[in-house]
């Protein structure tokens, strides 16, 4: 998969592109992903499992694996492709974001969907050990699909646009999971489309406190006005009635 650099919202074509330069913050993220994923790779029979996320070890205190996970991923080739997307696509993605929303969205997004599967293991059985790599490429997959939206986008050389993309990547998760023992499996992928989403189309931690702020100073209007009354016009003024 290659994307594009360049996109039309119009619905016009885009032109070729490649990879950004190893001081990017895509770049980054596309080496951590190699280098802790080589590293549960040659550790995975020993304390390698401490990278995965268990979301009973979370319980117990293991809360790093929270982030390490969002940089595993499992067999070579998961290793390779998902460098790839994490590289090319999050290179389009922080152009138009920056790095620090890129890095909210793929590593963000990754951690949260963690802690939801966490907190899930509460109240019902999940799987013991979740690698979050390919978390983290599906989440840019998509966001950069619905990003590109209506213009259009790559994938293999079939142009196509940017929601069709998107769709892609979301049919992946779900042909994984026709394929998986149950859908625990597949949790924090799960959790991420939904996240994904809610993210590109202007959802935020940040909007979602201004809209908490809001809700609290309306409760609190709603529960001053209880004590006021109303005077009617026709009674008469009486000022001392009316002190504390």
């Amino acid at each position: 998969m290659r994307p594009m650099r360049g996109f039309n919202r119009g619905g016009g074509g885009g032109f070729g592109g490649g990879f950004v330069g190893l001081e990017s913050m895509a770049a980054k993220l596309a080496v951590a992903l190699v280098a802790f994923s080589a590293l549960f790779l040659a550790t995975r029979g020993g304390q390698g499992v401490l990278l995965l996320l268990n979301p009973t070890d979370v319980l117990r205190g293991r809360v790093w694996e929270l982030f390490t996970y969002a940089f595993i991923a499992p067999d070579p080739l998961g290793i390779i492709f998902g460098g790839i997307i994490i590289w090319s696509i999050g290179g389009f993605l922080e152009s138009t974001w920056g790095s620090r929303r890129l890095l909210m969205a793929s590593v963000g997004i990754t951690v949260f969907a963690g802690l939801l599967t966490v907190l899930l293991a509460l109240v019902m059985p999940m799987a013991s050990a979740y690698a979050g790599g390919s978390v983290m490429t599906t989440v840019l997959w998509v966001a950069y699909g619905l990003v590109i939206g209506r213009g259009q986008a790559n994938f293999w050389g079939i142009p196509l646009t940017g929601n069709w993309f998107a769709a892609i990547g979301a049919g992946f998760t779900v042909l994984r999971l026709l394929t998986a023992p149950s859908w625990q499996f597949l949790a924090p992928e799960l959790f991420s489309l939904v996240l994904v989403f809610a993210y590109v189309r202007g959802a935020s931690p940040k909007r979602l406190m201004l809209h908490l702020q809001h809700w609290r100073l309306q409760r609190q209007l709603r529960d001053r006005s209880k004590h006021l009354r109303v005077v009617g016009k026709e009674r008469p003024p009486d000022r001392d009635q009316f002190l504390n």
